[in-house]
């Protein structure tokens, strides 16, 4: 048997660490192999420990997952990252992998599509789903017909997604 994948997980979430914790007994090349539940923690992990695969949610206190990803990329730039979230891919896939992501995927995925991506980002490569695909095919086929929403910056988008939401401007 070859050497075990070992995957950090950061999601805010104990169920959702559990579940993957599940879904990765029951296979024989990977572990779980450390947990955080929000960004800070995540990148304290990294720093202490080798990682396969960092395992990383969008949606966490103390430091998003984009913001995470951009310092994780920084500090350990061949590291794969795979993004795991709650928001669907046309929201933030293209965003996470311009910021450094190995790949994305919503936590409405199959347990064995989560298993394939962590097992292809291990190796070194990219994993998007079809849909995610043909996104990135868009987006590079022409650049000059995108929405305005779609030209903004990381943090222009964050701004307005707080805003959405009716937080106060501070």
């Amino acid at each position: 048997m070859s050497e075990k994948i070992r995957v950090l997980i950061a999601d805010d979430h104990a169920i959702v660490r559990q579940g993957f914790k599940q879904i990765f007994s029951e296979t024989e090349d990977l572990v779980v192999a450390g947990e955080a539940d929000d960004g800070v923690d995540a990148l304290q992990l990294a720093r202490q420990h080798e990682w396969d695969v960092f395992l990383l949610d969008i949606s966490m206190p103390n430091r998003n997952g984009i913001d995470t990803l951009k310092l994780l990329k920084r500090e350990f730039p061949r590291l794969p990252v795979l993004i795991l979230s709650m928001h669907p891919e046309e929201q933030y896939a293209l965003r996470a992998l311009k910021a450094g992501a190995s790949g994305y995927l919503t936590k409405q995925s199959a347990p064995d599509q989560l298993v394939t991506a962590i097992r292809q980002v291990a190796r070194g490569k990219k994993y998007v789903s079809p849909s995610v695909a043909q996104q990135l095919v868009d987006a590079i086929a022409d650049d000059t017909e995108k929405l305005p929403h779609e030209r903004i910056t990381d943090r222009e988008y964050q701004v307005l997604v707080l805003i959405a939401k009716g937080k106060p401007l501070t």
